[in-house]
C-alpha cells in the first residue's frame, strides 16, 4: 500500500505556491543539489543501468557460451544498482521528512509508489540469490538457482514498469543543465559530486566482480548444468 504523501498547508503545496516557491529559488542555486540534483544523478544511473542490462540479456540468451560474463556483468551491476536504489530512498526520505524543496518537487505517482516496495525487494532478491551462486558454486546450489530465476522474472518484470514510468521525465532530467554554461552531463554545482558518486558505483561493482572471477571457474566448467536450471 502506497504511504500518503505528508500534508502541508495551502501555501506551501498549492499549485500556486509551487510554483511561486520554485520561481523564486535561483536557478545555479536549484542545480546545487536537492529535487533536481538528485533527478539528475537518477537518471544517469538508470541509462548506465539500461546499457548494462541490455548486454545482460544477451548473456541470458546465450547463457551456456556467456556464463562468465554474465556473472561479471551481474556482479558489475550491483554498484550502480545499490547507487540507484539510494538516490531514489535518499527522495523518499527527504519529502516524507517534509523538506521544502522536495515537497514542492513532489513525490512520483501513486502507481510508481506501489511498484516501488516490489522493485526492491526482488532487486535484493536477484542480486543476493545470484551473490550466493557465484560463491557456494554448483554443489551447493539447491534451492537458491531457482529463487534466482523466480525473482529474476520477477524483477525483470517490475523494472520493466518502473523504466517506462519514469521514462517521460527521464529526458528532461538529463538536460538538467542544457542552456547553462556547465552543461556538461553531470554539470551545474554538484555536478562532480554526482560524478564521482556514479564513477565510484562502477568501480566498487567492478572490484567485487573481479574478486570474485576465481569462483567463476565452478560454473564455468559446468556451463550445461547452469543452462538447465536457468532454461530448464
Amino acid at each position: 500500500m502506497a504511504i500518503a504523501p505528508p500534508s502541508a498547508s495551502a501555501d506551501s503545496t498549492s499549485p500556486e505556491s509551487a510554483r511561486r516557491g520554485a520561481d523564486s529559488t535561483p536557478r545555479h542555486l536549484r542545480l546545487r543539489g536537492g529535487p533536481e540534483g538528485n533527478e539528475q544523478l537518477t537518471a544517469y544511473t538508470g541509462v548506465v543501468l539500461i546499457l548494462l542490462l541490455a548486454v545482460l540479456g544477451v548473456t541470458i540468451i546465450r547463457i551456456g557460451q556467456l556464463t562468465w560474463l554474465h556473472m561479471f556483468l551481474g556482479l558489475l551491476l550491483i554498484g550502480p544498482v545499490g547507487l540507484k536504489m539510494a538516490s531514489t530512498g535518499y527522495r523518499f526520505l527527504r519529502y516524507y521528512t517534509r523538506s521544502p524543496p522536495y515537497l514542492r518537487k513532489g513525490p512520483p505517482e501513486a502507481w510508481l509508489r506501489l511498484l516501488a516496495p516490489a522493485v526492491v525487494l526482488t532487486t535484493v532478491a536477484v542480486f543476493a540469490s545470484g551473490v550466493l551462486l557465484v560463491i557456494d558454486g554448483p554443489a551447493g546450489r539447491g534451492p537458491v538457482v531457482l529463487i534466482h530465476k523466480v525473482s529474476f522474472i520477477a524483477w525483470g518484470l517490475v523494472t520493466a514498469l518502473h523504466v517506462l514510468g519514469h521514462l517521460p521525465g527521464m529526458s528532461a532530467a538529463l538536460r538538467l543543465n542544457r542552456g547553462d554554461r556547465t552543461s556538461a552531463p553531470l554539470g551545474g554545482s554538484g555536478g562532480a559530486g554526482r560524478a564521482i558518486a556514479l564513477a565510484g558505483a562502477l568501480v566498487g561493482g567492478l572490484v567485487l566482480a573481479l574478486v570474485l572471477i576465481p569462483d567463476f571457474a565452478a560454473w564455468t566448467s559446468n556451463t550445461s548444468i547452469f543452462h538447465h536450471h536457468h532454461h530448464g
